[in-house]
């Protein structure tokens, strides 16, 4: 039956997801690949398969990973600025893994304190990656993309669920937040589109990183004592609550939706 739901859930989760950002365009696809599509399901997979208290100090690896995605977002900035988006991939993709290392030694402190480490790395990066507020023409998106997304999304909560305990709960978080759909869509727009229209990605999943520092407080805080049921269904309530300020002040911004 879990198995099951690892096949079934997460593709429905990331194949939304993609067709919103495509409707809707970057910032606001970037704001939608913020949620916790691939984490939040394996941190649930991990409760049910290792136990609550393993699924709790994951999610503190999964919460140090979003410090990840911040840096991620301003080495990719700053590189598209000269290059293109292979470079700017890459070196993208070492400072995540960078930042992983230097952060998992303190990850025995109180998850509070990674927070509020976490927050002041999204804040510094929202600040360096603000809306353009421009308009971006749609990307031709070629066929295989969707379904290699969610092949790829499944394939990635099968691996860490299991291999988490060789892992180990606090790898097994913060790999979970590698931002594969952020590497994906901003590649795309940057091709297609050009840099500002990249950092408008960024820009967008940024801004719903908030939401999900939430998601994982709540789950971490309440999933032992809870249960994987109330402790998720808080998380995505609180997630929700907190990026729907998020979404309207990207849209104030300037960020309007994009026909089809």
């Amino acid at each position: 039956m879990i198995l099951l739901l690892k096949l079934v859930l997460t593709p429905l989760l990331v194949g939304g997801s993609a067709y919103a950002a495509r409707r809707w365009g970057p910032a606001i696809g970037g704001w939608l690949i913020a949620l916790p599509l691939t984490s939040g399901p394996v941190l649930a997979f991990l409760s049910l398969d290792h136990g609550t208290s393993f699924a709790a100090a994951a999610g503190v690896g999964s919460l140090s990973g979003l410090a990840g995605i911040s840096i991620y977002s301003i080495a990719y900035d700053r590189v598209a600025r000269r290059l293109g988006p292979g470079p700017s991939l890459g070196v993208a993709t070492m400072s995540f893994f960078a930042t992983g290392l230097i952060l998992l030694p303190m990850l025995g402190v109180p998850a509070m304190v990674v927070a509020a480490v976490v927050l002041a790395a999204i804040t510094l990066a929202a600040r360096l990656i603000p809306p353009s507020g421009l308009v971006h023409p749609p990307i031709p998106y070629p066929r295989w993309d969707l379904p290699a997304r969610m092949i790829v999304a499944t394939g990635l909560v099968l691996g860490i669920t299991t291999f988490a305990p060789l892992l180990g709960p606090q790898w097994s978080g913060l790999l979970a937040t590698f931002p594969v759909y952020v590497s994906v869509l901003t590649a795309f727009t940057h091709h297609h589109n050009g840099r500002i229209a990249a950092a408008d990605v960024l820009a967008g999943t940024l801004a719903g990183l908030f939401g999900t520092v939430a998601f994982y407080l709540v789950v971490i805080g309440t999933v032992v004592q809870l249960g994987p049921l109330a402790a998720f269904g808080g998380a995505l309530v609180a997630a929700l609550a907190i990026e729907a300020v998020a979404l309207r002040r990207t849209v104030r911004a300037g960020v309007e939706p994009e026909p089809v």
